[in-house]
């Protein structure tokens, strides 16, 4: 069965660290440690501390970590997805 996903609005912000857009921010070693992910662009942010952490959101299927150049999602439900901005023009349209 062929289908085509149901237009839905909504709002998209290109991330930047003082965005506050992110759900929460995991020490990067712990990244590179326990995550089954590519860490090459991931965004990275030292804490006075000393502490590397890079930011992400959670989500239905868990936590998707944001990449240099990456757009937030916010679906007019509240939903949040993380978008790259080789993609995000072509997924969606300015209204």
């Amino acid at each position: 069965m062929r289908c085509r996903r149901t237009p839905i609005e909504a709002d998209v912000f290109e991330y930047t660290i003082e965005s506050g857009l992110e759900d929460g921010w995991e020490p990067f070693a712990d990244v590179v440690t326990k995550m089954w992910i590519v860490t090459d662009r991931l965004i990275k942010v030292t804490r006075d501390n000393g502490t590397v952490v890079s930011p992400y959101i959670n989500h239905k299927r868990g936590r998707t970590f944001i990449e240099e150049g990456d757009y937030i999602i916010i679906d007019d439900d509240g939903t949040k997805h993380v978008c790259g901005a080789n993609k995000i023009f072509k997924r969606y349209e300015q209204v």
